[in-house]
C-alpha cells in the first residue's frame, strides 16, 4: 500500500513539474511579447514604417500565422532548442503586430484589461485543472466556434459592419475563456503521462501546451480590450 502511494505521489510530482515548465514557457512568451510591444510602440519610426508601408506590416501578421502553423505541424520532429526558439520568434512577432493595436487604445484601459484577463485566465485555468468533469466534447465545440469567429472577423475586415464587430467581440470572450479551461485540462492529461526523463521531449510538449494557453491569454486580452478598451 506504501508503495502505491509513493508511486501515486511520484507521478502528481511529475505531472506538477510539467505543469510548472509549461506555465514558466507561457509566462516567458508573453513578457517577450510586452516587451517587444511597447519597444515597437514607443519608437516613432518603426510605428510610422508599420503605418505606411501596408506590406510589411501584413508580411508580419502572415509571417505569424505562418510561424504558429509550423510550429504546431512539425514540432514533433523538431529539436528542443528548435522549438524553444520559434516559440520565442513567435512571442516576438506577436508583439511588434500588437504594437499599433495597443497604440489605439489608452494605457490605464490597457493595464485595466490585462489584469481582468490575468484574473479570468487564471480563474478558468485553475477550474481546468481542478474539475473532475471530462472537458473534451465541450472543446471540440468550441474550436469549432473558433473557426466561424475567425470566418466572420474576416468577413467583417471587408464588411465594416459594427453589430457583426459587437457579436464577435462577445463571442470570442466566451470561446477563449471556455478554451482556457480546456486546453488546461489537455495539459495536465498531457502531464500525468509525460516522461520527464526524456528531457528533449518533455521540452517540446511543454513548449506546445505554452503555445496554446500563450494563444488564449493574447486572444481573451484582445477580445477584452475590444469590449472595455477606452480609445485614445
Amino acid at each position: 500500500m506504501n508503495t502505491e502511494v509513493m508511486a501515486i505521489n511520484a507521478a502528481e510530482l511529475e505531472e506538477r513539474k510539467f505543469i510548472t515548465k509549461v506555465y514558466k514557457w507561457m509566462g516567458f512568451g508573453l513578457l517577450l511579447t510586452a516587451l517587444a510591444a511597447y519597444l515597437a510602440a514607443s519608437s516613432e519610426s518603426f510605428v510610422y514604417l508599420l503605418t505606411q508601408n501596408s506590406i510589411l506590416f501584413y508580411g508580419l501578421i502572415i509571417a505569424e500565422f505562418g510561424l504558429v502553423i509550423f510550429l504546431s505541424a512539425r514540432i514533433q520532429k523538431m529539436s528542443a532548442e528548435a522549438a524553444a526558439g520559434s516559440f520565442i520568434i513567435y512571442s516576438i512577432l506577436t508583439g511588434l503586430t500588437l504594437s499599433l493595436i495597443l497604440l489605439l487604445y489608452t494605457g490605464a484601459s490597457i493595464a485595466s484589461t490585462f489584469l481582468s484577463t490575468a484574473l479570468t485566465f487564471g480563474a478558468m485555468s485553475a477550474y481546468g485543472y481542478f474539475t473532475k468533469r471530462d472537458l473534451t466534447a465541450i472543446g471540440s465545440y468550441l474550436y469549432m466556434a473558433l473557426i466561424g469567429l475567425i470566418i466572420a472577423s474576416v468577413i467583417n475586415m471587408f464588411w465594416a459592419n459594427s453589430t457583426l464587430y459587437w457579436i464577435v467581440s462577445y463571442v470570442g470572450i466566451l470561446i477563449f475563456v471556455g478554451l482556457t479551461a480546456y486546453d488546461t485540462q489537455k495539459i495536465k492529461k498531457i502531464g500525468a503521462n509525460v516522461n520527464m526523463d526524456d528531457e528533449q521531449t518533455t521540452q517540446k510538449l511543454a513548449i506546445m501546451g505554452a503555445l496554446a494557453l500563450y494563444l488564449d491569454f493574447i486572444n481573451l486580452f484582445l477580445m477584452l480590450l475590444r469590449v472595455t478598451g477606452d480609445r485614445r
